[in-house]
């Protein structure tokens, strides 16, 4: 079996990636075709308008990502908040990529309520692709840094 060196995660903002979206979907890192039926119920059961983030509250976000890699020791090869969205491509370390998600979700989490914002920010869950060797890496990192907003 081949051994993780990297891997990117990508999370959504509140409301704005719903399951059924008609660019597709990730469940289980399984990518799906639209579909509208499941969009609008996930859209009618929404308890907040969806989440877009300015400026500011990207720049907000992507310090507390790069402040909690620096406690985590993980190496940030490249990140990218979009206004619904967050890329991040980091080392593999010794701690599941879920926990760390999470960690970085809520360090973002609290770093933007420490700014004034309310409500729910980000999706549940997250999507993960995994590196396996340099070449591996360097795509996910073109990748990233190819698709700034």
């Amino acid at each position: 079996m081949e051994k993780v060196i990297a891997y990117m995660v990508t999370f959504t903002t509140y409301g704005t990636w719903l399951q059924g979206d008609e660019r597709g979907y990730v469940k289980d890192g399984i990518t799906y075709e639209g579909n509208e039926r499941l969009h609008n119920a996930n859209k009618e059961a929404m308890r907040q308008d969806e989440v877009r983030l300015n400026q500011r509250q990207k720049e907000i976000v992507k310090k507390a990502i790069i402040d909690e890699s620096k406690e985590l020791k993980q190496n940030i090869f490249a990140i990218l908040v979009w206004s619904n969205h967050v890329h991040i491509v980091a080392e593999n370390i010794d701690e599941t990529v879920g926990k760390i998600t999470g960690r970085y979700k809520a360090a973002a989490t609290k770093a933007l309520r420490e700014a004034g914002f309310e409500g729910k920010v980000w999706t549940k869950g997250y999507d993960k692709r995994f590196c396996f060797n340099a070449e591996d890496l360097r795509a996910r990192i073109e990748y990233v840094n190819r698709h700034g907003e």
